[in-house]
């Protein structure tokens, strides 16, 4: 397997007493911050008290960081941030020992060393090639599993279209359940080609097509469309922006199941793909993170 290296990223960390603080916080720091300049949530600790963490690819001005915090938490909390630096490592290696199989609904997603325990009553679906994110430890990846098997128990969706697919884990799964074929779509060549490799590894190699593509500019969303189904999960403000142009590739019967969002990102996503047709169904909250599942209005 090829050491799969991230680079350095940039951390700042604190905690805080209560949750209405900590959401206070994990907002204004959103609303003032790109969301591909860092990504911000927070946590429950089993005391009560809340973890909130802020990654950044570039190095944070760290005065500015914590001006914002103290906007919202005071200057004691303020001045308890601990910035400092994640270094670049092969987190595949250092993680797969640690990996343990995660249920969602019908699925479950395991690494090599788990492959023989998986239920003969479950479809499988065996990552090794990526951070938890792509691996089904992550509750928008298990959200986007739970949603996909409530979508299959009432439907067979012909044509499928999972949007930023990392690994693959989506495009394996609706693969393996509905033996079709699956487009799954990038804008990471790495991530294609992991997830290329991760579906022939789970014996889908031939019904999972993966392209390197930004938003719906490739010709083979035309050419495979209109999709019946759409998983994507990615983060809000790119979901908001392609609200229009998948409104366009989508047929009458469409199921889109969305995640990578923050729970008080979701009204907004919710609210973009309404003005499309769609209408919300469920929504489900993992760890801290929303998985959507929107449908065509009756």
């Amino acid at each position: 397997m090829t050491p799969t290296i991230t680079p350095n990223t940039h951390r700042a960390t604190f905690a805080i007493g209560d949750e209405r603080t900590a959401r206070r916080v994990v907002d204004l720091l959103n609303e003032s911050l790109d969301d591909d300049q860092a990504a911000v949530a927070a946590f429950e600790r089993p005391d009560g008290r809340w973890d909130v963490s802020a990654h950044f690819a570039e190095a944070p001005v760290d005065a500015a960081i914590r001006e914002l915090v103290a906007l919202a938490a005071g200057d004691e909390v303020a001045q308890r941030i601990t910035f400092d630096t994640v270094e670049a490592k092969d987190w595949v290696a250092a993680s797969l020992e640690d990996l343990f199989p995660v249920p969602a609904g019908r699925f479950i997603v395991h690494g090599r060393h788990d492959r023989a325990r998986i239920p003969a009553n479950k479809l499988g679906i065996e990552i090794e090639a990526a951070l938890a994110f792509g691996t089904g430890h992550h509750g928008t990846t298990r959200g986007c599993l739970l949603l996909l098997g409530e979508v299959l128990r009432s439907r067979q969706p012909q044509r499928v279209l999972d949007l930023g697919t990392g690994t693959g884990v989506l495009a394996i799964a609706a693969a393996k359940a509905l033996r079709r074929r699956v487009l799954a779509s990038d804008i990471d060549p790495v991530s294609v080609r992991v997830a290329r490799d991760n579906a022939r590894l789970n014996g889908v190699g031939n019904l999972v097509e993966t392209i390197c593509a930004t938003g719906f500019s490739a010709p083979h969303f035309a050419i495979r469309a209109p999709f019946d189904l759409v998983l994507a999960n990615i983060l809000a403000n790119p979901l908001r922006q392609m609200a229009t142009p998948m409104a366009a590739h989508l047929a009458p019967s469409v199921s889109v199941i969305l995640s990578g969002l923050l729970p008080h990102q979701a009204q907004g996503v919710i609210a973009a793909y309404r003005a499309r047709g769609l209408v919300l169904r469920r929504h489900l909250k993992i760890d801290g993170w929303s998985s959507l599942l929107m449908q065509r209005a009756a």
